[in-house]
């Protein structure tokens, strides 16, 4: 792969096409369970294997885009989310159903693997997921709003779904193809860099994403069954807190890295545990609409700087391939896992059982955001022969430390001097001998007697 980044935007493009099922689960599942006589359960499994699949996709593509240029596994993952939520879209019965979305999960997956090699591969890879997170949470609220006013069943969440990855095909035109023969030499060939952190990074980012999902997987039937609200009111709610949502990434691009990860992930993660137990144990449209709306505003910070985390592990993008495909699985384990809790336990119950495995996971992320904190240097970050690359190279081959700058450290910006000076001549450059002739030095005869 080339180490001149390519533009953002392809990438935010076929980021918000991987990424929109998940945003979209809670409205899939539930009609699942509504329109095709399907248990909580039954249709949380079905989420599951959605999700499931993705995951695997990225599994599969995991440090082999760089090898196959991103557009090709970017074109087949939209063609087969397309062809599988479309055939998802008008099957009726529950085995073609469930069939057409394992096809469009891997799809899915997929295209979100291809994003996050290039979110890796860009300047700045929090900026870039950021805006990732801002277009999939504007589309889905939109959706959200849109979606309970036209009624379809089961069939028009996939509809939509199929029918965005079809408009973002044309973006994967920019991004860039296979490798040739002189490029795929890099010295960033080997092992991954920061294994211990990244292996507790893509832990974490597991069973964050897990609890996260239970919840979302069950919201809608906590506002319809346990609140008392209507589908059209729990979409509006919805909505409303994408949009917030969409206020809160935006804020997370602004403040950048200016206080580090660790604070955000930290903090963020604190939050999200309480509005857990506070939506899950809602009764009302203030308690829910609350919950919800306060959730998914730091729910997206907190996965921005997840994402810019695992990226800036490795200039690659493996690191943040591979942490993206284990978020996908305790995603795809979420709906199962909420669906089982509240059937079991109750709303509430599981609200504090999800609670509580979200601030167990937050020392840990904490930490590797402590101790991989600072500004990562990234092809392109420093302005000099070798830059990142040659940062990474001697990270990984056991030079001096404090020779080269380490990934991770903030960017020193080099600036080139230009000295005028004479040009040498022939004639004015003599060798040194033990005959100390006229002009000649006589050093190293010196040096030699001594």
């Amino acid at each position: 792969m080339s180490s001149r980044p390519r533009a953002a935007w392809p990438v935010v493009a076929v980021f918000t096409a991987g990424y929109l099922a998940s945003y979209l689960l809670p409205t899939i599942v539930g009609r699942l369970s509504a329109h095709l006589g399907l248990t909580a359960a039954q249709a949380g499994l079905v989420g599951s294997a959605l999700l499931l699949s993705s995951a695997s996709a990225g599994f599969t593509l995991a440090g082999r885009v760089e090898r196959y240029g991103s557009r090709t596994p970017a074109r087949i993952g939209l063609v087969l989310a397309a062809v599988g939520y479309g055939s998802a879209a008008l099957a009726g019965s529950v085995p073609l159903v469930v069939l057409s979305v394992v096809v469009g999960g891997f799809g899915s997956g997929a295209a979100t693997a291809v994003a996050a090699a290039g979110i890796a591969a860009q300047r700045d890879p929090h900026r870039t997921s950021s805006l990732g997170l801002l277009t999939v949470s504007a589309t889905a609220g939109a959706l959200y709003l849109t979606i309970p006013h036209l009624g379809g069943g089961h069939r028009l969440p996939f509809a939509a779904v199929a029918l965005v990855a079809l408009l973002v095909w044309p973006a994967t035109a920019r991004l860039n193809g296979p490798t040739v023969p002189e490029e795929s030499s890099s010295p960033l060939t080997g092992r991954l860099p920061h294994r211990r952190s990244g292996l507790v990074l893509a832990g974490g980012m597991l069973v964050w994403s897990m609890a996260q999902n239970a919840l979302w997987g069950v919201s809608s039937r906590i506002g319809i069954t346990q609140a008392g609200l209507t589908e059209v009111t729990v979409g509006a709610v919805f909505a409303a807190a994408l949009g917030t949502g969409l206020l809160g990434v935006m804020g997370a691009g602004v403040l950048g890295a200016r206080v580090g990860r660790a604070v955000p992930i930290g903090l963020g993660t604190v939050i999200i545990s309480g509005s857990i137990v506070l939506s899950s144990s809602a009764r009302d449209l203030t308690s829910f609409a609350t919950g919800e709306i306060l959730w998914n505003t730091v729910y997206p910070v907190v996965l921005s700087y997840l994402i810019g985390l695992a990226a800036s592990l490795d200039v690659r993008g493996r690191w943040a391939v591979l942490a993206g495909s284990a978020s996908s699985v305790g995603v795809a384990c979420g709906p199962l896992l909420g669906s089982v809790l509240s059937e079991e336990a109750g709303y509430p119950a599981m609200g504090l059982i999800l609670g509580a495995a979200t601030l167990l996971v937050a020392a840990p992320v904490t930490a590797v955001a402590l101790h991989t904190g600072g500004r990562p240097l990234v092809p392109g970050s420093v302005r000099r022969r070798g830059g990142a690359p040659a940062a990474l190279l001697a990270a990984t081959t056991g030079s001096l430390s404090g020779a080269v700058p380490k990934l991770g450290s903030p960017e020193q910006p080099v600036t080139e001097l230009r000295v005028r000076r004479r040009r040498l001549v022939r004639s004015a450059i003599r060798t040194a001998g033990p005959d100390g002739g006229p002009g000649q030095s006589n050093a190293y005869a010196s040096t030699s007697d001594r």
